[in-house]
């Protein structure tokens, strides 16, 4: 199979966007994403297929300080919804023509074996990352190879587009601590309301990812830094793009904490950015920061903030929707007179 690394723009699928029957430009923003997309296929008329979303699930230390609205026993307990097809994820992948699988890179407890449950259990979930790292450098390693697995698993069952999925209880702190590292931001900038936490918890999510923050050295590479104050969830999330790029597909992305690992991963191999797309804009303000640095626009813009990979795959039918579009008439195709 041939995977190729960067995509390149086509000429062609331009000349045709420029003849097709309709008005220059009148179809926006899916303009540019159908081009996209004939970029990464290598051809003038791309085409896709059924889509797959990997939800990566791990539990967080960090939930001891008191940053989530939620015990930490939901991340388990949601794992077994998705399992059961319950969740707001297995709903929308029902319409979108997607394939839900559930990673367990660090979830709390045994889960029942299940065909789309991968068990990748790196750790039962992270440390304390407000007291000390996270996790091991080599345990971040293993996080990223069992996302790399799983993407691969997806594509290999004839997924044509991939997202990644989140789930885990204090995952937006560790998501705001791996943001304001690799990108130079304060916690303020960063750190949002997560699962609805009020005033308080506002505050000691921020204390939280400021104490992570203060152990960085200057001069750590990426992996280092998600070893100190990232999530294994983020970890995995951030292989599953890396191995989609290199398997040549599409690749979108959801809400903040798969965002935040897609800016990992951008970060470990920035050719993973040409494949990506970003699915939806949610409501936490660390997302905005990570779309404006990765220079993407979202797809969507509802007011999202639950994960799962559920702004992601609402966003599939409209990159099929953009790829029809090289598959209109053109002018000359349709008998149609052109305008002046």
């Amino acid at each position: 199979m041939e995977r190729p690394r960067v995509p390149v723009e086509l000429p062609e699928a331009q000349a045709r966007m420029d003849q097709l029957t309709k008005p220059p430009r009148s179809l926006g923003f899916l303009e540019e994403v159908a081009l996209r997309l004939a970029a990464i296929q290598g051809r003038v008329k791309p085409e896709l297929g059924p889509g797959a979303v990997v939800v990566c699930a791990a539990d967080h230390g960090v939930v001891a300080e008191g940053v989530s609205a939620y015990p930490q026993e939901v991340t388990r307990q949601m794992v077994l919804n998705f399992l059961q097809g319950g969740a707001a994820i297995n709903q929308f992948a029902r319409v979108a023509d997607c394939e839900v699988y559930v990673l367990d890179v660090g979830v709390m407890g045994e889960l029942p074996d299940h065909p789309r449950l991968l068990k990748a259990k790196v750790r039962e979930g992270t440390a304390n990352l407000a007291q000390g790292p996270a996790m091991a450098p080599e345990e971040a390693e293993r996080a990223l190879l069992a996302g790399r697995e799983a993407a691969r698993r997806a594509l290999e069952a004839g997924a044509t587009v991939l997202a990644a999925g989140d789930m885990g209880i204090g995952n937006t702190t560790a998501a705001s601590a791996l943001t304001a590292a690799l990108l130079g931001l304060p916690p303020e900038a960063v750190v949002g309301r997560g699962t609805g936490v009020g005033e308080e918890g506002l505050r000691r999510k921020r204390e939280a990812v400021a104490r992570a923050l203060a152990r960085l050295r200057p001069g750590m590479g990426p992996l280092e830094v998600a070893s100190e104050v990232g999530g294994l969830e983020l970890l995995a999330i951030a292989g599953i793009y890396l191995e989609g790029a290199e398997w040549g597909v599409p690749l979108v992305l959801d809400g903040f904490p798969v965002s935040a690992g897609f800016l990992l991963a951008s970060r470990l191999d920035p050719r993973v950015l040409p494949y990506a797309f970003a699915g939806h804009l949610s409501r936490e303000p660390g997302h905005r920061a990570v779309l404006e640095a990765l220079g993407l626009r979202p797809l969507l813009d509802l007011d999202l903030a639950l994960g799962e990979g559920t702004g992601a795959v609402l966003a599939m039918p409209l990159l099929r929707a953009a790829a029809r579009i090289l598959h209109m008439a053109t002018f000359t195709e349709a008998g149609v007179s052109p305008g002046s």
